[in-house]
């Protein structure tokens, strides 16, 4: 079920418009019924807000977790103009000011494709943060969140309350680790605790 470009339907009965899921990043959800469409559901951005398309007889509980998939898959699609080294460490430089009062300045920020068993890594040492080739392609709340779990490695090394509570800024928190034990479940990738939870890493570098 495909997120789709705006298309000329002429079909959908009836629309209702509703605030986004908490941490999705739209401005606003359009959801737009139609009788005619019978199993697809397609999405597009249509302004600052995005139209979901959904079949007449789907539950409302059938329309907000299509919603959740659709705004994800519009995420990931616009996610893969993928963000190159120097982009990366604005990106860094931006959510550290955004989040933690500009205190976490990474020295480096970086790509890597050699981290197939986690998702992030810093050398606090260093000053130094990789994040895996594997995020490519990921909404960029995602990305974000990983991003800011290792500039909060920057102020606090460990896997402590001090740093769970720092990381606690990003309001996007729970979706995002939620999206990654996702990926993690579908790919039956090994849930190794240095990926997703509390473990502390190993000498001076931390992990995601």
């Amino acid at each position: 079920m495909p997120a789709d470009p705006p298309h000329r339907a002429g079909n959908e009965q009836r629309s209702t418009t509703s605030p986004p899921p908490a941490g999705s990043g739209a401005s606003a959800i359009e959801v737009r019924r139609s009788a005619r469409r019978r199993r697809t559901v397609s999405a597009y951005r249509e302004g600052d807000r995005t139209v979901v398309l959904i079949p007449a007889r789907m539950s409302k509980a059938e329309e907000q977790r299509w919603v959740t998939v659709m705004l994800d898959k519009l995420a990931a699609q616009e996610s893969k103009r993928q963000l190159g080294d120097a982009e990366l460490t604005a990106r860094a430089e931006r959510l550290s000011a955004q989040y933690f009062g500009g205190r976490a300045r990474p020295v480096s920020v970086r790509w890597v494709t050699n981290q197939n068993t986690r998702w992030g890594s810093c050398t606090p040492a260093e000053g130094s943060i990789r994040l895996s080739h594997r995020l490519q392609g990921m909404p960029e709340y995602v990305v974000d969140y990983v991003l800011c779990h290792e500039l909060a490695h920057l102020l606090v090394p460990g896997h402590g309350p001090d740093f769970w509570r720092l990381l606690e800024s990003y309001p996007r928190t729970e979706r995002a680790r939620g999206y990654l034990e996702g990926v993690v479940a579908a790919r039956r990738l090994p849930h190794l605790p240095g990926a997703l939870d509390e473990l502390p890493g190993t000498r001076d570098e931390q992990e995601a």
